[in-house]
């Protein structure tokens, strides 16, 4: 089940379905950003999918999935290729730049779900690529 639960939730990034990826995560979703603040609630992580959806358009590559034998943590490794559509505050200026960008997340997982989701990816090296 967990490693079908990240395949759906990662299926419904790339395709831009933010209500499939919201299907995968419990009410009290933990969502741990590189940077920023930790997010509480699947209200907190609509948000957040919202947003990102209209700043950028990215499609994960290169999947690789791992997962422990009791089903209750699992990890994610891949290469986001996108384009940053609109300007996010503090970010250099969106003018539809394109990035590569090696990735990867870590999941808590409660009853079929996704409880907690950490992400990390190298700030420096993106906005590296989007400021040339």
């Amino acid at each position: 089940m967990t490693r079908a639960t990240i395949e759906a939730y990662y299926a419904a990034f790339n395709a831009g379905d933010a209500a499939a990826m919201l299907a995968c995560v419990t009410d009290d979703i933990e969502h741990r950003v590189n940077e920023g603040a930790i997010r509480f609630g699947k209200e907190k992580f609509a948000e957040f999918c919202s947003h990102m959806g209209v700043s950028y358009r990215e499609t994960l590559k290169d999947m690789v999935i791992f997962v422990n034998e009791d089903a209750t943590r699992g990890a994610a490794e891949f290469v986001v290729h996108g384009e940053y559509l609109q300007t996010d505050p503090g970010l250099p200026e969106a003018k539809g730049q394109r990035y590569i960008l090696p990735a990867g997340a870590f999941f808590d997982l409660k009853d079929g779900k996704i409880a907690r989701v950490t992400t990390f990816y190298n700030l420096n090296d993106w906005v590296a690529q989007v400021s040339a």
